[in-house]
């Protein structure tokens, strides 16, 4: 990739009315009209880097501004079509699947749009709710939360599904049967530690999770906490070598002559 004209110009040899060194080079780089000011090269770089930090730190606040805005409550949807029909609408929103129960998924098509023929199910509970890969955090909860007969629920590499979210998740305790967090990397110990309400959960995804320190540990707490979920996560045959088969023994005795 090439490199920026400035530092292109930094690294070339300047000679200057016979001035050699780092005010000459100040006088290549700085902007027009700031050329009698003669800033020497530091304080030039000192401005480029400031300007960078302040670049970064823009685009992060509008990545959060944006996270937010996609997790505002549909209200008005809500109070039109009740929250079976708004927390559908939201994770169709986000670009996820639900399904109704005695339904089929419902889910955006390849342009990332999706029918509303889903408006009809005021009254038919969701059972399923695929999240997958989408910018769901604390707040968007407040969509999924009054999904009280929810059963299945995937919240595969959400970025920003972290411990506090998982501690939100309680109201879904008796309704909850599948859970997944795989990939998530903002999920820890402390955060699966909260799901000792789920005593109903038959399945828990929680494979490649890089907050977690101890996976194989994390596994076993987990599964001691939720006896009688299937628990997902360390392949304990991964990295295991199988010792060779030795030859099988001659065990018939000496021939007597």
């Amino acid at each position: 990739m090439a490199a920026p004209r400035a530092c292109l110009w930094l690294v070339s040899p300047v000679w200057n009315a016979g001035i050699r060194g780092v005010r000459g080079l100040s006088g290549m780089v700085a902007p027009e009209g700031t050329q009698k000011k003669r800033r020497t090269l530091v304080q030039f770089l000192a401005d480029y880097f400031y300007d960078v930090q302040a670049l970064r730190e823009y685009l992060i606040r509008r990545q959060i501004s944006k996270v937010q805005q996609e997790n505002w409550a549909p209200t008005n949807i809500k109070n039109q079509y009740g929250p079976y029909v708004a927390g559908a609408f939201f994770i169709l929103k986000q670009g996820g699947s639900v399904k109704f129960q005695g339904q089929e998924w419902i889910g955006p098509d390849r342009y990332s749009q999706f029918r509303q023929n889903f408006l009809k199910f005021q009254a038919v509970p969701i059972e399923a709710v695929d999240a997958s890969g989408c910018a769901l955090n604390y707040n968007g909860l407040d969509n999924l939360l009054p999904l009280k007969e929810l059963q299945a629920l995937s919240l595969q590499r959400c970025p920003h599904v972290d411990d506090w979210c998982l501690s939100r998740l309680y109201p879904l305790a008796h309704s909850l049967q599948e859970l997944s967090l795989a990939g998530c990397p903002c999920v820890s110990e402390r955060g699966l530690a909260c799901l000792h309400h789920f005593q109903n959960l038959r399945r828990l995804d929680i494979s490649n999770l890089p907050a977690v320190s101890n996976p194989s540990l994390t596994q076993i707490l987990v599964e001691e906490m939720l006896p009688s979920c299937e628990v997902l996560g360390v392949d304990w045959t991964h990295g295991m070598k199988l010792a060779p088969e030795e030859p099988p023994r001659d065990t018939a005795g000496p021939v007597p002559a």
